[in-house]
């Protein structure tokens, strides 16, 4: 049996666990009450100091999250690479001339283009009446990433062929892109492993295949259609007039 003293210090002292669990309750999330108790409300009100020796918290670091430029993923790492290559004031290939700004091919041009897809690709004129028709078949970007592929190629500044190469990639092998060409997979993967070191004919295999999808597909309508008519019906009228 305890003694009447033991029993008033049992009372006055909780036991040792309960005490601490509702200490933690006090003192858990809120740190101003326990400020309060020992500096005073005065004192607890001012903001705490920041040691002279205490580091700053370190920013969270953004690992990159892919080596390749398929442009699917939105890291630090592929973003500043973008910002890097790409000239200020300038997002995008600069686009070509209107079909307006060329001159007007001969009679004898136009019916030349009936003869081979490479001889109307050749000639300024037809590839900017082909361009037009493209156009209205909404495919005008097979167009510009040929032309686009050609530019590179005829550059010798390395620096710009890394700069031209990616914004041919962003405009038309991306598959975010709304102007992206139609690729298959194994030209599209040779596309993404030649990228780490781009080169002026980075894009031969693809320019090729767009090339082959444009004669077999869209050069036979193109002969067939109301434009090129045209062309050939204008082109006989002036030879009616100078005879």
């Amino acid at each position: 049996m305890p003694t009447a003293h033991e029993a008033e210090t049992q009372v006055c002292h909780p036991h040792p666990c309960l005490w601490t669990r509702g200490q933690q309750r006090i003192e858990g999330p809120s740190s101003t009450w326990e400020a309060r108790r020992h500096t005073g409300p005065e004192e607890a009100d001012q903001p705490p100091s920041m040691s002279s020796h205490a580091a700053p918290p370190a920013a969270p670091s953004r690992n990159p999250c892919c080596l390749c430029w398929c442009c699917c993923c939105s890291c630090s790492w592929s973003e500043g690479r973008r910002q890097a290559w790409r000239p200020s004031g300038e997002s995008k290939l600069q686009p070509l001339p209107s079909c307006e700004a060329c001159s007007t091919p001969s009679p004898e041009e136009v019916r030349t283009w009936a003869q081979s897809f490479d001889k109307l690709m050749h000639s300024p004129a037809g590839r900017s009446a082909f361009r037009a028709f493209l156009r209205t078949e909404y495919s005008e970007e097979n167009m510009l990433f040929w032309l686009a592929c050609e530019e590179l190629k005829a550059e010798a500044n390395q620096h710009v062929v890394d700069e031209k190469a990616r914004l041919i990639y962003e405009d038309y092998v991306s598959i975010l892109s709304p102007k992206e060409v139609s690729l298959d997979s194994r030209v599209r993967e040779g596309i993404n492993k030649k990228m780490q070191e781009p080169s002026a004919h980075t894009f031969d295999d693809a320019q090729l295949q767009i090339y082959t999808l444009m004669h077999r597909d869209s050069y036979p309508r193109f002969l067939g259609s109301p434009a090129y008519r045209s062309l050939l019906l204008q082109g006989g009228s002036q030879s009616s007039h100078e005879a």
